[in-house]
């Protein structure tokens, strides 16, 4: 029995990945979900975090900060305008961000939603750079 179901990432300016695969782990407003073939139909955003592509032999992992899920009939769609193949984030950039993100976090001016938004960032931004 078939277990692939298709998948693809797409960014504003070119597609990032289309694959087969076997399980895609997604970091949702609700929390981490897990997707398998014929998972029921959903759509959701994407909190920034790890997704991760479980393939048969292979996994790919990408960061992103923002986005929209949407699965149905066993495709994938994934939108998203930052988000980054985490083997191609380099270490001085991870903490670029992270000392950014720190800076904005401990601002008295924002928002709740923006405070939550700014600590997933940095916890995942720290995960990867560990």
């Amino acid at each position: 029995m078939e277990k692939n179901f298709a998948v693809e990432i797409i960014s504003p300016d070119r597609t990032v990945f289309k694959s087969n695969t076997v399980e895609v782990i997604i970091p949702s407003f609700e929390g981490e979900m897990g997707i398998l073939k014929n998972h029921v139909p959903l759509i959701t955003f994407l909190r920034p975090g790890i997704i991760t592509i479980n393939k048969e032999n292979e996994k790919v992992e990408f960061f992103t900060e923002d986005g929209t899920v949407e699965f149905v009939e066993n495709n994938l769609l994934i939108l998203s305008s930052s988000i980054t193949k985490i083997s191609n984030l380099k270490k001085d950039r991870i903490e670029s961000i992270i000392k950014a993100s720190q800076e904005k976090i401990n601002n008295q001016s924002i928002s709740d939603k923006e405070k939550y938004l700014l600590s997933y960032k940095i916890e995942t931004l720290k995960s990867i750079n560990q």
